[in-house]
């Protein structure tokens, strides 16, 4: 059980962290598979990419195995990871979109991976999952967004701060940040903001005080009100100048901010990465339903809090499990609503990508704060922060 009266902190990190360069890299090459795919009238459910993406010094390196049409080309694949740190920001001695070294190292897709996920191969001959694992989803009530409020706002600061870079307003922030929140709760409920840290890569010259007095601002203004802590919890580049950043400063890999992907630490997380993968790749896809059904509880009014774990084996087409937890927060049976919803949603691989409309370039903006929380958008991006599933559930309402 959880106290009622705690503390709880979660970080966030910007698009220009190395790790989320990356990350960024990486679902560029899924959103290039699957344009090509749609211009080239390739079969998308049959597009497979698995990419990593490394990056130092002026050097990225992509690894991993795909499939798609034979339409997409080196020099293809090079512009799209050249304009992704060019969007980002990169213009730096140290990494420079420009004149980075880049290693393409992708390769065909394993054929016995294959077997086990293409329809009519395999031992199971339906579609199967892409890999095993487990993936939880979460939904509370304590924001808009039905997400947990303190990776909410840390996320928040960052995204407002590379708004200001972008547009020129803040050009001394650099791209490379991080943010950290510790919201105070009472009787379970987010009450105010105990402690934010903010590290930001700023350009060279400025002073600590000076960065303080650049950022402060923004979060206050991304806080509500009244809910900016004192002055000595109030920590920005707490180590001082921060003028080398991003790959320069710190190598990145795909895949290293799952939590900061995900639900801030305030729920499980079965251990898989999104970044870099198509969604036959349960890991992603599977995780996108669980969050999609975990908040159409919430939203229904069944819980204030919901978390539920998906479990799937490599090549096997059903979930081995479904499990909701309602936290003692519930307004109906649970294991009533676990039948409810494998009735309501078809929980393969295929009847994920298809109800939540997943072969689509829609994966680079997911990359930076956050997964979830998220608002649809008109080309089918965040399709799993829909609520249209509520009027399905509101009769378990009990």
């Amino acid at each position: 059980m959880t106290p009622a009266d705690f503390l709880f902190t979660s970080e966030s990190v910007s698009e220009g962290h190395p790790d989320k360069v990356c990350d960024r890299v990486s679902d560029e090459i899924v959103d290039l598979y699957f344009r090509e795919a749609l211009k080239a009238g390739y079969d998308t459910s049959r597009v497979r990419v698995a990419c990593e993406t490394a990056a130092t010094t002026n050097q990225v390196a992509l690894l991993g195995e795909m499939r798609g049409p034979d339409t997409i080309t080196h020099e293809m694949i090079e512009d799209v990871v050249r304009n992704a740190i060019k969007d980002i920001g990169y213009q730096q001695s140290g990494f420079h979109w420009q004149y980075l070294k880049l290693h393409n190292w992708l390769h065909g897709q394993s054929e016995d991976i294959a077997a086990g996920v293409d329809e009519g191969t395999g031992t199971y001959t339906d579609e199967g999952a892409g890999d095993q694992g487990i993936m939880f989803g979460y939904a509370s009530d304590e924001t808009d967004e039905l997400m947990p409020a303190p990776i909410s706002f840390s996320h928040r600061i960052l995204k407002r701060m590379a708004e200001l870079r972008h547009s020129g307003e803040r050009p001394e922030f650099e791209p490379d940040a991080k943010s950290q929140v510790t919201m105070a709760y009472s009787d379970g409920k987010p009450i105010g903001v105990d402690a934010v840290v903010v590290s930001t890569q700023h350009r060279d010259g400025l002073s600590a005080g000076d960065v303080r007095e650049l950022v402060r601002p923004i979060i206050k203004e991304v806080l509500p009100d009244g809910w900016l802590p004192k002055e000595e919890k109030l920590y920005v580049n707490p180590t001082g100048k921060f003028v080398i950043g991003g790959p320069d400063g710190d190598a990145g890999l795909t895949g290293r901010k799952i939590i900061v992907d995900t639900y801030g630490g305030s729920a499980p997380h079965g251990g898989g990465a999104f970044s870099g993968k198509d969604p036959t790749k349960v890991d992603r896809s599977a995780a996108y339903a669980a969050r999609y059904l975990a908040k159409n509880v919430v939203a229904a009014g069944l819980a204030k809090r919901c978390t539920l774990q998906l479990s799937y084996a490599i090549g096997v087409s059903q979930p081995l499990s479904i499990n909701v937890n309602l936290h003692d927060t519930a307004n109906t049976d649970e294991r009533a609503l676990e039948k409810r919803l494998m009735e309501i949603m078809d929980l393969s691989p295929r009847g994920i990508r298809t109800t939540l409309g997943l072969n689509k370039p829609i994966y680079a903006r997911t990359a930076a704060y956050g997964h979830f929380g998220r608002q649809p958008d008109n080309e089918g991006g965040f399709s799993w922060e829909r609520t249209d599933l509520v009027d399905s559930l509101k009769d378990l309402v009990s």
